[in-house]
């Protein structure tokens, strides 16, 4: 008989991947940024958010588009590894501003299969706050913990920084709230993905060809 001891394992996880990027934003950045201010920005639930949804067509965040891009083709090869060939691609991308007081409402990205957020300037002790797809059926039968865990918390919130990219399942629930020590504003760049190419295998009549 072996000694074997009791082990706790993580099955089914929520995949939120998260890199800094090795510069700040260059002043051909800033300058782009402030031009899609200028350009309108829409007062949202807590918060503003462009008018311009396609921000990376913005030829001064080409850079920032590169390396969001780039940490989406690791994010796909690590989590969700398709023997097809398909080519992840970023659809809409649109920037955040959330003024001292403000807060971002819980929502999710539809019509998304992974959604990213660049932060270009955060606030002291900023979070984002992401809620578990399962918590429903987890609170059916309600414990009180004694602390809360990854393994009992229905939420769970993560640190964000400046020039970091997070990135996440467009289907879980997400927000920020109100951070009581900010003094100034929070920027944010948001997008969404979708891919190109064959889906599934045409003997499982699975196969989807998007092109």
């Amino acid at each position: 008989m072996t000694d074997q001891k009791p082990k706790l394992q993580i099955i089914f996880p929520s995949p939120v991947y998260n890199e800094k990027r090795d510069s700040n934003l260059t002043p051909r950045e800033e300058k782009g940024i402030g031009r899609i201010v200028k350009e309108g920005m829409n007062e949202n639930f807590g918060n503003f958010t462009s008018n311009n949804r396609y921000i990376f067509k913005d030829d001064k965040l080409k850079k920032i588009k590169q390396f969001c891009e780039q940490q989406l083709k690791i994010y796909v090869e690590k989590v969700i590894n398709p023997a097809e060939e398909l080519d992840f691609y970023i659809t809409q991308s649109w920037l955040n501003i959330t003024k001292p007081g403000g807060y971002h409402h819980e929502h999710f990205h539809a019509n998304s299969i992974i959604s990213g957020v660049f932060y270009i300037s955060t606030v002291e002790d900023d979070k984002i706050e992401f809620k578990d797809p399962n918590s429903k059926v987890k609170t059916m039968l309600h414990f009180q913990p004694r602390e809360y865990n990854i393994w009992n918390s229905a939420t769970w919130a993560l640190p964000v920084n400046t020039n970091e990219l997070i990135l996440f399942p467009s289907y879980i629930d997400h927000q920020v709230k109100v951070n009581e020590k900010a003094t100034t504003d929070r920027i944010s760049l948001s997008f969404n993905t979708f891919a190109r190419g064959i889906w599934g295998r045409r003997k499982d009549a699975t196969e989807l060809i998007l092109k």
